[in-house]
């Protein structure tokens, strides 16, 4: 059976190569007689792939040395609350909100602070406008004694994207992004951030992972209450294995590491990723048949949700996708519509391929 291209929103596609150089090493990594899954995580063996995953994603993104790399479990959800327990101190925190992960953000973080004592408040938020944007300078109330602001630098579900840094909150607060959908993907400023968190499922792995990057000045104050596993210091302390960490998922990463650098590096799949996007809505934006609700500054490049002239079609557009082998672009239930995720390990033809099928379809039933 031919793979067919996976347009799903994560757990995602991987690249062919990473998948089956994993196949290759399953029963027999590097000669030491058995497969990463059935390794010790204190063994010489694992410690070298962490070691080198680590290595790798720093010279990806440019990460400071004053910065944490953190493997850790729970994925990005479990960080809505661990956040607040590590950085609201007593404080208080401001969120910016434009689609449902910023929103589930801010209302763990809301009930956190009622446990731990602190206040969260809401600083900006698009998430009722019709056509999806960023919060613009103009339409955040930014307290200038936060602990922290937080955002999401890519909504998966709505598709919209801090396209440019210049759209990043102007304060002095630490920044902290939800970058779960497009890490990797795009060239970022590291020392912008105070922490960056992202989910691996999307660009990076397996889904179990999720990776934190933490300046070194916000660690150690954690509330008192705080599990061990949930102390960001705790685990930096401990090279993020006071527990068993997810084995298999860090050595896939890793391996996506190095297939990116093998790449370019992120400015090359940045380009990739810059011309996928651009093709796909320019066909959308040239059809009647089709329309992106996102306005043009705030378009995600990992995440193109559109919807059909007649949303009666939406069951025959999805059952003919897959039967072409275009796979998992029905959208989000709590938006509809459709949902292309292009992601690093989506080639430029897959897209081509989906046009073509959304060109035909729209030629026999406009």
């Amino acid at each position: 059976m031919s793979r067919v291209f996976n347009f799903s929103a994560g757990p995602a596609a991987l690249p062919e190569t990473v998948l089956r150089r994993a196949g290759e090493e399953m029963l027999d990594w590097h000669g030491v007689g058995c497969g990463v899954m059935e390794m010790s995580h204190r063994g010489k063996a694992f410690t070298r792939i962490v070691e080198r995953a680590e290595a790798d994603f720093r010279v990806l993104l440019k990460v400071p040395d004053n910065y944490k790399v953190l493997f850790l479990q729970g994925g990005a959800t479990q960080q809505f609350s661990q956040i607040p327990m590590n950085l609201l101190d007593g404080g208080s925190a401001d969120y910016l909100v434009t689609g449902s992960w910023s929103q589930k953000a801010f209302k763990d973080a809301e009930r956190m602070a009622r446990n731990i004592g602190g206040s969260v408040r809401l600083a900006g938020s698009t998430v009722a406008d019709v056509v999806g944007r960023v919060v613009p300078h103009a339409e955040m109330s930014l307290d200038p004694a936060a602990r922290y602001v937080h955002l999401c630098t890519n909504e998966t579900i709505h598709g919209i994207e801090v396209q440019d840094e210049s759209q990043l909150p102007l304060t002095a607060a630490p920044l902290v992004a939800d970058m779960s959908s497009h890490i990797l993907s795009r060239s970022i400023d590291v020392s912008r951030y105070g922490l960056i968190y992202a989910g691996a499922q999307k660009n990076i792995g397996p889904s179990g992972l999720v990776i934190v990057i933490v300046r070194e000045d916000l660690i150690g104050r954690a509330w008192v209450g705080t599990p061990p596993v949930m102390d960001y210091k705790v685990m930096a302390d401990n090279g993020s294995m006071l527990n068993t960490p997810p084995t298999y998922a860090i050595y896939i990463a890793g391996l996506v590491f190095e297939w990116l650098l093998d790449q370019g590096g992120v400015a090359a799949i940045e380009r990739a990723n810059i011309e996928k996007a651009k093709r796909l809505y320019a066909f959308i934006d040239a059809s009647d048949f089709y329309a992106n609700q996102v306005e043009a500054g705030s378009r995600s490049r990992m995440n193109v949700p559109f919807k059909l002239a007649d949303e009666a079609m939406n069951d025959e557009f999805i059952a003919g996708a897959d039967a072409a082998g275009l796979t998992q672009l029905k959208g989000h239930k709590s938006v509809g519509g459709m949902r292309a995720s292009i992601y690093n390990a989506m080639p430029l033809g897959g897209v081509d391929a989906l046009i073509a099928y959304m060109r035909d379809f729209a030629s026999q039933r406009g």
